[in-house]
Order: structure tokens, then sequence, then C-alpha cells
């Protein structure tokens, strides 16, 4: 009896132990003024949760405007921007306070938003009113309101600012919008119900996923011209871009598949099956491995790229959805969109006496309907520590 009550006090005080030992090395890694934060938009709260991933806690929750479905991180100053869909405006937080400092209003029914790399302006689709509204983020004002094709669903700008890439859903067309002039230079009919876009690290070419026909379209940005249609899978919803861009990896919700799309040539070079439902996909900066979450079956699939195959299935929260990566890339972070939470799943090396590369960190609480997440680190000036 005594040995039995020995074991039974001692295992507790092990595991206690370890996660002491886990959470002090994760807040002794960061100097005092590091900050990183995932921004989640929970869209039937009306609400931002912040998680600090130093420590993987709930660190704030910001009320903003309506049916937040959007969220985009500026990369040139500490500020998160979140569109709200139901109110019609841009909420502004400000990344060192964690608190909402300004309210830009836009048009009909916005859904995403897109900054563009010198962090000066940013695009918002408004889908309720055929435009985009084009935001000066020094002033925080809107400098223009560029008609474009109906319902348009996202707008991306080129890595050179150059060009504003606008899918249009309701009449399967995509607008090119001259980012200097402010005004639609072209107008390229492409396929059906034209959704994601994915933009080339050159700024030369664009790839529009069309789920109402199970294509993707190839076009060429400087001429503006329709250069292919390509047949993936059945309802493609999602486009995840390796670094290099030499690849792109198109999610088809309806076939249970991810097609691989060389980007020079134009050709699907394979399809495999990922899980039920992909509906997002995310690849390492190393443009080693891929996470694609599975909607329909609760689940992550980690991918390896340079082998071709699925080499992990871990199972998280009810209806995956949004996925980021920490800065490290050590965290995946996948939002749970039916059971209101995040989970948390961590990376490392396999060694001998741990040979599972992925392991599941923790699930961390947000509110309902969690939709879009970005992350932000930076490094506070000195006098703001």
């Amino acid at each position: 009896m005594k040995k039995v009550l020995i074991v039974c006090v001692f295992v507790p005080i092990l595991g206690a132990l370890a996660w002491w030992y886990f959470y002090e090395r994760q807040i002794t890694n960061y100097s005092p003024s590091y900050r990183e934060y995932a921004y989640i938009t929970n869209g039937k709260s009306n609400t931002v949760s912040v998680i600090d991933l130093r420590t993987f806690q709930l660190a704030k929750t910001i009320r903003v405007g309506g049916e937040p479905t959007g969220v985009a991180a500026n990369s040139k100053k500490n500020e998160v921007y979140v569109v709200n869909s139901g109110s019609d405006n841009v909420s502004v937080i400000d990344a060192e306070q964690n608190s909402v400092v300004a309210t830009i209003g836009v048009h009909a029914a916005p859904y995403f938003i897109d900054i563009s790399q010198d962090g000066h302006r940013a695009y918002v689709a408004n889908s309720g009113s055929s435009n985009v509204s084009v935001i000066d983020l020094e002033t925080r004002a809107v400098v223009a309101n560029v008609h474009v094709g109906a319902w348009p669903g996202l707008a991306r700008v080129t890595p050179d600012g150059g060009t504003v890439v606008v899918s249009n859903r309701g009449d399967g067309t995509v607008s090119l919008i001259d980012a200097v002039r402010l005004n639609v230079r072209a107008t390229i009919p492409t396929c059906e119900q034209p959704g994601d876009i994915a933009l080339l690290p050159d700024s030369n070419k664009a790839f529009v996923s069309c789920s109402g026909s199970s294509q993707v379209a190839s076009i060429d940005l400087k001429s503006g011209s329709l250069l292919a249609l390509l047949d993936v899978g059945k309802s493609p919803v999602n486009l995840a871009l390796k670094p290099d861009g030499g690849e792109l990896v198109v999610s088809n919700f309806g076939s249970n598949s991810i097609a691989i799309v060389e980007t020079t040539t134009n050709e699907v070079s394979g399809t495999n099956l990922i899980g039920t439902q992909p509906s997002r996909a995310i690849v390492t900066a190393d443009n080693a491995r891929l996470y694609v979450s599975n909607f329909g079956s609760n689940t992550v699939a980690v991918y390896d790229i340079d082998l071709g195959k699925v080499i992990a299935s871990m199972p998280v929260g009810s209806r995956p959805d949004g996925l980021a990566l920490s800065q490290s890339q050590s965290y995946l972070l996948v939002l749970n969109s039916q059971s209101g939470d995040v989970t948390v799943i961590q990376r490392r090396k396999s060694t001998k006496l741990e040979p599972t590369e992925y392991s599941l960190l923790t699930m961390i609480p947000v509110g309902m309907q969690p939709n879009n997440i970005v992350v932000k680190a930076f490094t506070l000036k000195p006098a703001q520590k």
C-alpha cells in the first residue's frame, strides 16, 4: 500500500514540474520587450481574441464592429485591422496596447482586407456595393472607392504594390486595379464564382480559385490576360503558395483533396487525398511542410511536400478552418469554428526519446465562430517598456 501511495503522489508532482519547466522555458526565451500575439476574429461575438504566443494564454478580448470576418497586420507599424461585415467598417487595433484606436467606415458588406507591403495602404472588397475601398493608413481615411465587378469577395495587392487583384464572385470576372491611378485597367472573364487569390512574388502572375467550375485561373498581370484555366478538383476554396513561388496548393473542399499547380508552366502536377472537406492550408517558410485544416473530419493533415504524402493527421476541435504559424514556425494555430476555440500544435525535432514530431500543446477558448487569424510579432522600443 505504501508503494502505491508514493507512486500516486509522485506522478502528479512530476507532471507539475514538467509543466513548470515548459512554462519557464517559454517565458525566458524572449526578451522583456518582445511581443507576439495572435488576433482571432469571432464572427458571432463581435470580438477579437488576443492570444499571447509567449505563454499561450488569452491576453485580451477586444470588442470591435458587427460580424468581424477579416483581419490583417501591418508589417511596418504595430497595428492590426479588422473588417466588420455587419457594420460596414474597419477597426484599427493598436497592437502595443491591444485596444481599438480608430474605426473607418467603408461600403456595404466588406469581408476581407489586404495591406500593401510598404504599410501605407489597405484594400477592402465591399461585396454588397461592388467596389473596393482604398484606405490611407497614415490618415486612416478612405481615399477612393473603385467600382469593380459584381459581389467582389477578395482584393489582394501585389508585392510591388502596383496592382490590386479583385475576384468578383457575381459575374465570374477578375478586376485589375492600378494602385497608383486608382482605376480599373482590366476586367478579365475567368470562371464561375472566383474567390481566393494567390500572387507570385515577382508580381507578374495571379492565380484565382473558382469554386463554381472546379478550376483555377492563371492570369498575366502585366498584359491583363487569362493564361489558362486549370481543372483541379471539386469546389476549390483556398490557395496556398509556397514562399518560393514555385508551387501552388489548392484545397478542393468538395473532393477531399489537394491539387499541386506548377506556377511556371501552369500545369497540375498531382492530386492527393488529404482529408474530409479541406478548407484552408498554409506552407512553412522552408517550403517543406503543408498544413491543411479538414473541416469535415476535425483534423489537420501534415503533408510533406518533398515526399508528396501525408505524414500525420492531428485531431483538433470541431469544424477547423483558419490556420496560422507562430513567428518561429514551431507552433501551428488552428481555428475551430464550431467549438469556438484554438488548437495549438507544437512541432519539434524528433529524437530517440521523442520520436513524435507533432503534439497537441493546448486548446484555448475564444469567441463564437472564429473565422480568421493573423500573427503579429514585434519588439517594443526602449521607452515603451
